[in-house]
């Protein structure tokens, strides 16, 4: 696609969709700087800690914005100086969909690559829907699970 073409698409998206490019623009920023701090202290404003969200959906209106908020993520995240990629993107996705009431939870896996080192990756799934790190997740052990946006009676205990 050409960049008249982009732009050209980009003109004709809703005001609330344009919107949503900012709003995740800002919040891969957020996730960059938290990166940068040390786990330990990151790690609480997540969510709980081993807990899960419901894998179901209330509406079909809500995996709308599940997807938008998606495709916003993913294409700010080629725009950003910065390194965003699957940690980053998780949390700028999860802070989008918490501020809109929509509960998530957020994978950190494990796994090694072919020459046998540690590789890393993130994911974070509402619902049934991967919203970001879809690619390749099935690859990795989940070593740490964080459920946001529900009271705990709404997880699902992952020990």
């Amino acid at each position: 696609m050409s960049f008249y073409q982009k732009v050209h698409r980009f003109m004709n998206d809703p005001v609330q969709v344009k919107g949503m490019y900012a709003e995740a623009y800002v919040y891969l920023a957020w996730g960059r700087i938290l990166k940068l701090l040390p786990f330990h202290k990151v790690a609480p404003t997540l969510g709980e800690k081993m807990k899960e969200t419901p894998h179901t959906h209330s509406t079909d209106q809500e995996l709308q914005l599940l997807r938008t908020v998606s495709r916003a993520v993913h294409a700010m995240s080629r725009l950003t100086w910065w390194e965003s990629q699957c940690l980053v993107k998780a949390i700028a996705a999860m802070k989008m969909l918490e501020r809109r009431g929509i509960p998530s939870t957020l994978y950190l896996g494990s796994a090694r690559n072919n020459e046998g080192q540690m590789v890393a990756h993130a994911w974070l799934r509402s619902g049934s829907y991967i919203v970001t790190g879809k690619e390749g997740h099935e690859k990795y052990t989940v070593v740490g699970i964080f459920g946001n946006g529900m009271g705990a009676e709404g997880y699902r205990d992952v020990k």
